[in-house]
């Protein structure tokens, strides 16, 4: 596997990616790059974390460039190793290394999955030093004026033997993020899905009260992500009944009995139609 197998570079869009602030994330964003600080984001799966980044660099017209964490993810795959190529063989960056050369915004989602040896490469970056340990070269690389590190996890998902270490933690600003109230989730659930706001507001009452339920069996809850795929399926001429079946209660649980529970609480919820 190339070292940037699992990375996704991208140049900020012309138009602006959506994304609806809850409270001062944008501007303490703002402070911690115009103080080249990394930043730490915290929330639940699918609360709008990537977007917020992908936002926040469209906004600083900097270059994304994106990693998701794996259990398999080695320091090489984000540092970079030697490869044969042509019958030589030749140094290539990681997608990690690209960034601090290029000045870009490097996120590491759920870097939490990587191995404990992988975080410990990014330490150098996250302060005065700002410089990266190429062993393999012998070299270590300053960080080009523009760079930053983000990364985020999922507290409430992580177990004791896979979380962040305080030597870690300590490094970075932490913004945490949230679903939003039930207002902007129904604005950001119209827009994505390009459905009105009657059908999102419906799906945003039945997000809710999923999170609400007392003594909950379901490992994650349902999502701004997962309320906004129904959308896009009742948007492409499926029922909103069908929509949030497909999308949301078959999705959160494969127990009978929880998925009869999620179903009835759909229909006590949606519309009647």
């Amino acid at each position: 596997m190339l070292a940037d197998d699992r990375a996704t570079a991208v140049r900020s869009a012309p138009e602006a990616p959506f994304y609806k602030a809850v409270g001062a994330e944008a501007e303490v964003f703002r402070a911690a790059a115009r103080g080249g600080l990394p930043v730490l984001l915290k929330g639940p799966t699918g609360c709008g974390k990537t977007r917020f980044v992908q936002a926040m660099a469209h906004e600083l017209g900097r270059e994304l460039i994106t990693v998701a964490g794996h259990e398999d993810m080695t320091s090489a795959d984000l540092v970079g190793r030697f490869l044969l190529k042509g019958g030589e063989t030749v140094w290539v960056d990681g997608p990690l290394t690209r960034a601090v050369r290029e000045g870009a915004l490097c996120y590491l989602d759920e870097v939490v999955e990587a191995r404990q040896d992988t975080v410990v490469v990014i330490h150098p970056l996250t302060d005065h030093r700002r410089e990266l340990a190429l062993d393999r070269l012998g070299t270590t690389l300053p960080a080009a004026p523009g760079f930053q590190l983000v990364i985020s996890y999922n507290p409430g998902y992580q177990s004791v033997l896979k979380n962040i270490k305080e030597s870690t933690r300590q490094r970075f600003v932490a913004i945490e993020l949230g679903f939003p109230p039930p207002g902007i989730e129904t604005e950001i659930v119209s827009h994505e899905a390009g459905i009105d706001l009657e059908t999102a507001g419906a799906l945003v009452r039945l997000g809710n009260a999923i999170r609400k339920l007392d003594g909950s069996p379901l490992g994650e809850v349902s999502s701004t992500r997962m309320l906004t795929l129904a959308g896009t399926l009742v948007a492409h001429g499926l029922s909103l009944r069908g929509a949030v079946q497909a999308a949301v209660v078959q999705v959160l649980s494969d127990d009978p009995d929880v998925v009869r529970a999620l179903g009835e609480l759909a229909d006590a919820v949606l519309p009647r139609t």
